[in-house]
């Protein structure tokens, strides 16, 4: 339903502008979709909070057990460029731990989902996370800024092979499938990037932290998480261990 609401526009040619404050692009397709699951989740779920990177944020859903957490569309520039590595991405939390999610990417036929302790799927067959532990072997997901000399013990970033999706969403996706080792990113994260794809990491027996190794809470008042390391458990220690 989603998918369908957002490939009805035309992602060159989708009205856009820009938010206040330097907060990135937006689409008149990001607002149907937002208002689209907005509908059908909150009717289904009246008892639930809202948390969604297009709805203004107030302080209700923090006295709410349940909360959806909802990016409508993941990787809004790539949606504008015509490109397809744009998802849609779907909590629940409750106090404040991630309980169920789907992330799918319409364009791509890709539909990653998880609820928590039932494992995490992609098109309905199980996936599981890299085992992999050397650097020297491992790809990891991470833009420029995370690649940079300063952040990493010994003043040089370690030798394994970077590469770059837009979405962070659906980053996270690909490292719950082994197609790529880990991910990382040490910006401030927004939980609406995270949420869904935190949960499919984790039952995927990947792990996933803030950049300092501490475990994600969501629905917080500031919803902005502290940088993601993700991938299996191995490199994501060895990962941990390379950052200052």
């Amino acid at each position: 339903m989603a998918g369908r609401c957002a490939t009805s526009f035309v992602g060159a040619s989708a009205k856009r502008w820009d938010k206040p404050g330097g907060a990135g692009p937006v689409t008149e397709a990001d607002l149907a979709v937002n208002d689209l699951l907005h509908s059908v989740l909150r009717l289904a779920r009246p008892d639930y909070g809202w948390l969604s990177e297009e709805t203004e944020d107030g302080a209700a859903r923090l006295t709410a057990d349940r909360v959806f957490i909802i990016d409508p569309i993941d990787g809004t520039r790539s949606f504008t460029q015509g490109a397809d590595t744009w998802a849609h991405s779907i909590a629940v939390a409750e106090r404040g731990e991630i309980t169920a999610a789907v992330v799918y990417l319409p364009l791509c036929d890709l539909l990653y989902t998880a609820a928590r302790g039932e494992g995490a799927f992609l098109n309905g067959a199980r996936i599981g996370a890299s085992r992999i532990e050397d650097f020297t072997e491992a790809c990891v997901l991470a833009a420029k800024p995370a690649l940079a000399g300063g952040i990493w013990r010994g003043g040089a970033c370690p030798a394994f092979k970077p590469a770059y999706r837009p979405s962070l969403a659906y980053r996270l996706g690909l490292v719950a499938q082994a197609r790529f080792d880990a991910m990382l990113t040490l910006r401030p994260s927004w939980e609406w990037d995270i949420a869904a794809g935190a949960l499919i990491v984790a039952e995927a027996g990947g792990r996933i932290t803030d950049q300092r190794g501490a475990p994600l809470q969501f629905n917080r008042a500031d919803p902005r998480l502290d940088g993601i390391v993700a991938g299996g458990h191995a490199i994501h220690g060895a990962l941990m261990g390379a950052l200052l």
